[in-house]
C-alpha cells in the first residue's frame, strides 16, 4: 500500500466520514479542525437516499436514529402563525423536504467523530501552506509544527482554506445564489410547543425567510433567517456587524421574528453564510483532493449536502484503497463517480432562491397555494424527481481488509531539507 498518511483539513460531517473509512481500509490519517473543541448542536441535516446508505454501511444506523430530532413535517404560516400548506414527513416516503431521519449537525459529527478510535485530530489549527514533491507534500499549520503527509484532502467547508492554497482564491470557484441566511438557537419554550413538532417556514414580502424548528432538548428552538440581496461587503470574522444587519432586515418583519431576533442577540452559536455553491473543473490537483463542500457544495437549498459529503467520502476513501494508494488513479475514479451525482444534486429546486424566498405577498401566496398541490400531479412528480436525487448513485461494494487496523498517528516522516 502506498501514500498511507493522509491529512484530512475539517472535522464536521465529511472529515470524520472519510476518517472512519480510510482507518477501516488500513491508512493512517491525522483531522485539523480550525475550531477549538468539536462543536455540539447545530441545525439539524438529513440522512437520505445513498447517504442514508453510507451510514448504514458504517454499521451506525441504529445511533443515528436515536440521535434524531422528531418532526412531522414542514408548514408554512402566516402572520398569525396559522399554517397555509403542509408537507408530512411521509408524504414522499420519508425523502421529502423533511426528511425521516433528521439530525443535528453536532450530533451527527460526534457520532462520525466516535467511529474514527485511533484517529489524532488537531484542534484550534488550520493549514497555511502547502508544498507539493515527488514524495509527498509538507503542510504548515497555523500553530503545530510543520508535518509532512503523502496525500492532503480538503473537507473544510465551502470557505476552504485548502481548496484556496490548492486551486486558487474563493472567487474563481463560488458561485453565488443572490442571498444570505443565518442560523442560531433559541431557547424559547412557548415557542417549542407552538411548533408541535413541525418546521414552520414563514415568507415576508421583500424576500424574507424565518425559520423555526423543534431541537433535541426541551424548550429548544433552531432558527433560521434568510433573505435575497446581492453581494455584501461584511468582513467574515466581525459576528456583530452582522446580527445587526439581520436585525435591521428584519425589523418588524411579523410572525414571531421579534422573538427569533431577540434569541439571535443571546445565542451562543449565532452562523451567518450567503447561499453559494462551489464549481471546480477538477476535484483534485495533485496531491491534495477536495471533499464535501470544499469541493462541489450545492447550498442548502438543495438538501444535498449531508449527502454528498457521506458519499464522496466513501468513495474516497474506497478507490484509495482499490487503488492500493495510487493517489493519481484514486482521484480519477472518485471523479468519474462523484461528477454526475454532484452535477444532479447541484440543480436547485423549482424557483431556486426565488422559490425559497418570495419577494412579494402574490408570489407568498402562490408558493403556499403550490405546496398544497405537491402530493398531487403533476407537481408530485417534478418534487419526486427533485427528493429521488439522493439516491441516484450507484454505490460500490469496497472489500474491508481482514488485518488489523493501523495505529494512529503514523511515524513522523522526516521533513525535506530546505532549500535557500
Amino acid at each position: 500500500m502506498e501514500n498511507t498518511d493522509i491529512l484530512v483539513s475539517g472535522a464536521g460531517i465529511a472529515g470524520p466520514a472519510l476518517a472512519h473509512w480510510l482507518r477501516r481500509h488500513g491508512f493512517h490519517s491525522t483531522v485539523v479542525e480550525r475550531a477549538p473543541a468539536p462543536r455540539p448542536g447545530g441545525q439539524a441535516v438529513d440522512l437520505r437516499g445513498a447517504g442514508r446508505t453510507v451510514i448504514e454501511r458504517m454499521g451506525l444506523m441504529e445511533r443515528a436514529r436515536a440521535l434524531c430530532v422528531e418532526q412531522r413535517g414542514i408548514a408554512l404560516v402566516d402572520t398569525r402563525g396559522r399554517h397555509t400548506a403542509r408537507m408530512p414527513v411521509e408524504l414522499f416516503g420519508g425523502e421529502g423536504i423533511v426528511s425521516e431521519l433528521e439530525i443535528l449537525r453536532g450530533d451527527l459529527a460526534e457520532l462520525l467523530r466516535q467511529a474514527t478510535d485511533g484517529v489524532e485530530y488537531l484542534y484550534g489549527d488550520t493549514v497555511t501552506a502547502l508544498a507539493e514533491d515527488a514524495d509527498g507534500v509538507t503542510v504548515d499549520f497555523e500553530n503545530s509544527p510543520t508535518r509532512r503527509f503523502h496525500l492532503v484532502v480538503g473537507a473544510d467547508g465551502l470557505h476552504s482554506a485548502v481548496r484556496r492554497l490548492a486551486f486558487g482564491a474563493e472567487p474563481e470557484h463560488y458561485r453565488p445564489l443572490g442571498g444570505h441566511h443565518c442560523w442560531f438557537t433559541v431557547h424559547d419554550p412557548a415557542l417549542a410547543r407552538e411548533l408541535d413538532r413541525w418546521f414552520l417556514m414563514y415568507n415576508a414580502p421583500g424576500g424574507l425567510v424565518a425559520t423555526a424548528r423543534p431541537g433535541r432538548l426541551p424548550g429548544e428552538v433552531k432558527a433560521s433567517l434568510a433573505f435575497r440581496c446581492g453581494p455584501l461587503a461584511l468582513e467574515r470574522g466581525d459576528a456583530a456587524a452582522r446580527r445587526r444587519l439581520v436585525a435591521d432586515r428584519f425589523a418588524g418583519a411579523g410572525w414571531r421574528v421579534e422573538r427569533l431576533v431577540a434569541g439571535l442577540a443571546a445565542a451562543d452559536d449565532f452562523a451567518f453564510d450567503s447561499f453559494g455553491q462551489i464549481h471546480l473543473e477538477r476535484y483534485s490537483r495533485g496531491r491534495v483532493a477536495l471533499l464535501g463542500d470544499a469541493g462541489y457544495s450545492p447550498s442548502p437549498l438543495t438538501g444535498l449536502g449531508t449527502s454528498l459529503a457521506l458519499v464522496g467520502a466513501y468513495l474516497l476513501a474506497g478507490e484509495l484503497a482499490a487503488a492500493a494508494g495510487d493517489f493519481t488513479a484514486a482521484y480519477t475514479r472518485y471523479e468519474e463517480l462523484m461528477r454526475p451525482y454532484v452535477t444532479r444534486a447541484q440543480e436547485l429546486p423549482p424557483g431556486g432562491v426565488g422559490g425559497y424566498a418570495p419577494d412579494s405577498a402574490l408570489m407568498i401566496r402562490l408558493r403556499a397555494a403550490s405546496m398544497r398541490w405537491m402530493g398531487r400531479w403533476p407537481l408530485r412528480a417534478v418534487l419526486a424527481a427533485q427528493f429521488a436525487k439522493a439516491g441516484d448513485i450507484a454505490l460500490p461494494d469496497y472489500p474491508l481488509p481482514a488485518y488489523p487496523l493501523p495505529d494512529n498517528p503514523p511515524a513522523a516522516h522526516p521533513l525535506p531539507a530546505r532549500t535557500t
